[in-house]
Order: C-alpha cells, then sequence, then structure tokens
C-alpha cells in the first residue's frame, strides 16, 4: 500500500506519494502551512481517478479538469502531472524516457493514492 510522506522544508511543506516498496510516484508543490500540504493531498486523493489527456500526439482532445497531462519536457522525457477542478496542478512525476513507463505512473497513482496513509518525514 501507498503512502503520502509529507515533508517540512525551509519554504513550507511538500509531499511525496510513495508506492509499496518506497518508490516515489508523484510529487507536490510546495505549500505555505501543512494544512494546506494536508488539503492538497486530499485534492489528489479525490482527482486521481481522472482522465489523460495526452499531449505528445497531434491534435490531442483537450480534457475539461480534473485531468492528467501527459507530456513531453525539453529533454524529450515523459511527464504526468495532474490537475484538480480548478486547474492548479497537485502533483507531479518524475522524468520517464518511455511513454508507457509514464503512463504506469499514472496507473500507480490510481492504484495506490484513495488507500495511502498519511505519514510525516523528518
Amino acid at each position: 500500500m501507498g503512502k503520502f510522506a509529507v515533508k517540512a522544508t525551509k519554504a513550507g511543506f511538500r509531499f511525496n506519494l510513495k508506492a509499496g516498496n518506497g518508490e516515489i510516484i508523484a510529487t507536490s508543490e510546495t505549500y505555505a502551512s501543512e494544512k494546506s500540504c494536508i488539503r492538497g493531498i486530499e485534492s489528489v486523493r479525490t482527482n486521481c481517478a481522472s482522465e489523460i489527456e495526452d499531449q505528445t500526439v497531434e491534435g490531442y482532445a483537450k480534457l475539461k479538469h480534473p485531468k492528467y497531462e501527459l507530456y513531453q519536457d525539453k529533454k524529450g522525457e515523459f511527464r504526468f502531472r495532474l490537475k484538480a477542478r480548478n486547474g492548479e496542478i497537485i502533483a507531479t512525476g518524475e522524468g520517464y524516457k518511455a511513454k508507457k513507463s509514464c503512463l504506469n505512473g499514472i496507473a500507480s497513482v490510481k492504484k495506490n493514492a484513495p488507500g495511502a496513509s498519511v505519514e510525516k518525514e523528518k
């Protein structure tokens, strides 16, 4: 089972969604308070079952929020970001060399986020 690891930083609070094996699946922005970070986690749980807007294909269909945006970065790596109903980015994935691996990352968020525990990290 996955977990949300909340960590205090110099700038505020962040969370990482980790799979059962400890690998980081998705990361949040930096929040000003721990309370707002926890709200971000709840937003990921609420929106993690969203559809995928594949921006790597020509003429892709634009989806309404909430959604995952699958895209390629400047290095050519595949990445995803989960956007809430209001269009805010609530979680991002790492860069993947293969599109299939990025899709597996999204599937892992969908699987792990709903029941993931919340733990504080030092």
